[in-house]
Parts: C-alpha cells; structure tokens; sequence
C-alpha cells in the first residue's frame, strides 16, 4: 500500500486553487527532458520544441495530485532561468510558477509554466527527493517508507542502510558519503550533487570548528576554493565536512594571506642558494594546484611560464623533456651542481683544431715509419722536417686559444 499522504501538500501557499489557474504551486518532478533519445520524452522533445526544451521538467501538483499523470503541456515547465542550470531530479519538490512566453508579442495572456530550483526538504546537496505516495512503487522497503516519514516528522534525516532507493532518474544512484560544506560567517557555497563546490570564503580566526587556511592573516581576508572530489571521515556521512587540501581528490586555492598546510610531493630545494618559503609557511597571495596528476596542454598556441623571481621544477623521479629541439638562452648554465665550475668545451671548435692535430700527428708518424734505408747513409728522411714544423704550427695554434674552448655560459660538474 502507499504510504500515507503527509504534509508536503502545505509548501502550496494557494490552498483549494487549482494548479493550471494558480500563479504560484508546488509540484513533485516526474521527468526531464535532457536530450532527444529518452523514449518517455521524445515525443515531449519533437512537439514542445525540440532542443529548447532542454532542461524542462513534467511535473505533478502536490495540492491536486493526478494519479494518472501524462506528459503534456499542461504539467510542463521550463528553467526559470537561463544562464544557471540546476535540472531537478525525480521525485524532488519545485515551485512551478506561470509566466509570459515566447508569444507575448502577439497575445499578452500567452503563459508558460516556469520552475525554481529543488527544495531543500533535506537540506542536502546531494538530492532533496521525497517518495510519492500516490505514484510510488508499493514495493518500497519498509525501513525506507520509515526513513522518511519520521524525517517528515521532523527528526533529522539519517540513513544507515546504505541506499534508500528512491527513484532519481534513470541513471542518478544515491551516494550516501556526499557531505554538505560547513559554512562559516559570510562564506557563499556553490555545491553540485557529488562533492564539487565552490567556497567563496574569507579567513577566520578562533572558529568554532577549524579549517586549515585560518592560521594566519585577519578575519575577513578573502580566499577562494574550488575543489572536485571530498575526502573521506570516520564522522557519520550527514555531519558537514570542511575542505582539506591534502585528501581532497583535486583542488584549486586563490590565496591572499592564507598559508596552506599542503604536504608537496617533493620538497628538496639544494639547487638554490637561498631557497624559496617554505610551501606551508609561505602567507600571501598564491593560487595553488593539488590533484593526483596535473596536465597542462596548450592545443593551439604555447605555454608560458613568467615569474618576478625564480621557477622550480621538483621532482622525486626525473625531469623529462621530449622535443624535437630543446633552446637554452641565459648567461650561466650550471650542470650537476649549483657550485659548478668546470667550463663545458666548445665541441665544434675544439673538434675541428683537434682534427688537424690528429691528420699533422698522423703525418709525422708516417714519415717516421719509412724504412732508414730508403735514404743515402747520414741523410735524414727529407719530410720529416715538413711534418714537423706543421706539426710544431699547429700545436701552438691550439695553445694559444685553449681558453677559447671553454663556454663562457656552461658550467659542469
């Protein structure tokens, strides 16, 4: 059997008006409209505007419910607005409210209805449906149907059972772990239905409940949180949760005066000679990434990095550069270490003096291999003087620029 009708009816303030002719109603979501291959709204899609009725919903009125409900226009409603898309999910509450529409030019009384975003019955982020009691499966369990008729009583609504199967959607499942962000004085949250939020927020000293970005700076300095993913506690899952940027699946922080706790993956700074703050202590404006991997991919275009003071790449691993061409301009380059002193040699100029050394030498030892009795007794092998003083020529050459082979850029160790 359904269960029993409660009070739900009483979010209709126009009580004995009838829906069609109300101005203002609630409603239970029954479906929506989200693209042209549900076979339960693709005649809807075809005949109330194909691709502008995205986002419309058919909807039941909670005051005069219709048992056998069909989806015409009469018990369809668009977002009301435009530029924010908050879609409600079945079985959710909404006010539906009638308003001009795209025929107002040629008929003034021309209406259509518009919805609100979800009530927040349950005052939660994740859903705020509610069993109908009148188009419910009578299959629903019995710890359910308990579930939320003692939260309609007023008691908190705490489910332990691990699902309360209420029908969403056609694919939305109810997560039970999805927390509500805990607020502080001041903050705006925006938070979608599976632990992503936005924090506008500010730091605050000596609250009650603590978060990791107030330890320094004054009440009121503006920090700005975008995280996708929360983190998991030993708390019961309808007890608020505050960010954490080390266990937060991935985060982005705009700082003023915050400092962050992050525990970095690498932190060895020996290539410096005074080294940056510490990641923990720095305490001014910053943005900061953390995710289990961060992919930075320019498609059109290049990636630039510019800093006032010094950039550093860390990493436990290695450092990885795979380009067909790989350009260095400074005027110091030190390798191996910053205490580097060993100039690097200039392999094309060194090689090409070292190669006419080799071809000198060679000729020397091979006048010096001619057989002694090829030439008259007492008489010396007339080339050997030739190659010698080529020989002699060439390696003062060399002497003379040897500095001239180390870089004045390079530095090796």
């Amino acid at each position: 059997m359904p269960r029993e009708v409660t009070g739900l009816s009483s979010l209709n303030p126009i009580q004995g008006v009838k829906s069609k002719t109300a101005n203002i109603f609630a409603a239970r979501v029954m479906k929506a409209i989200l693209d042209d291959t549900n076979p339960e709204t693709s005649k809807a899609f075809k005949e109330f505007g194909e691709w502008s009725t995205i986002g419309g919903i058919f909807f039941n009125s909670l005051n005069q419910p219709n048992p056998n409900i069909k989806f015409t226009t009469n018990n369809f409603a668009r977002p009301l607005f435009p530029n924010v898309s908050a879609i409600p999910l079945e079985n959710e509450i909404i006010y539906i409210m009638s308003l001009p529409n795209s025929s107002i030019q040629s008929d003034v009384n021309g209406v259509s209805y518009y919805y609100f975003q979800s009530i927040n019955i349950w005052n939660s982020t994740h859903h705020n449906a509610i069993p109908d009691p009148i188009n419910g499966k009578p299959t629903d369990p019995e710890s359910q149907q308990q579930d939320y008729q003692e939260t309609e009583a007023g008691n908190v609504r705490r489910v332990t059972d691990g699902s309360t199967e209420i029908e969403l959607g056609d694919t939305f499942e109810e997560k039970l772990e999805v927390r509500n962000m805990l607020p502080y004085e001041g903050d705006y949250i925006y938070q979608g239905r599976w632990g992503n939020t936005i924090r506008l927020g500010s730091t605050v000293t000596d609250a009650s409940i603590p978060n990791t970005w107030s330890s320094t700076g004054d009440n009121g300095d503006p920090i700005m949180i975008l995280k996708n993913g929360q983190h998991d506690e030993d708390t019961d899952p309808w007890v608020p949760q505050v960010e954490d940027i080390n266990t937060d699946l991935s985060s982005i922080y705009l700082t003023s005066t915050q400092a962050l706790p992050i525990d970095v993956a690498s932190k060895s700074y020996n290539s410096y000679f005074s080294a940056p703050v510490s990641t923990k202590e720095f305490d001014s404006e910053q943005v900061v990434i953390n995710s289990g991997r961060i992919l930075f991919n320019a498609k059109d275009d290049n990636i630039l990095l510019s800093s006032f003071d010094t950039i550093n790449l860390n990493s436990l691993n290695s450092l990885n550069i795979d380009t067909p061409k790989t350009i260095i301009q400074s005027k110091e380059i030190y390798l191996g270490d910053k205490y580097a002193t060993e100039p690097v040699i200039l392999g094309d100029t060194f090689l090409k003096d070292f190669q006419d050394l080799l071809n000198k030498v060679n000729s020397l030892t091979s006048a010096l291999m001619l057989p002694m009795a090829l030439y008259p007794p007492a008489s010396a092998n007339p080339s050997l003087p030739i190659s010698a003083a080529s020989l002699k020529g060439q390696v003062g050459r060399m002497i003379a620029k040897i500095s001239q082979y180390k870089s004045k850029v390079s530095k090796s160790k």
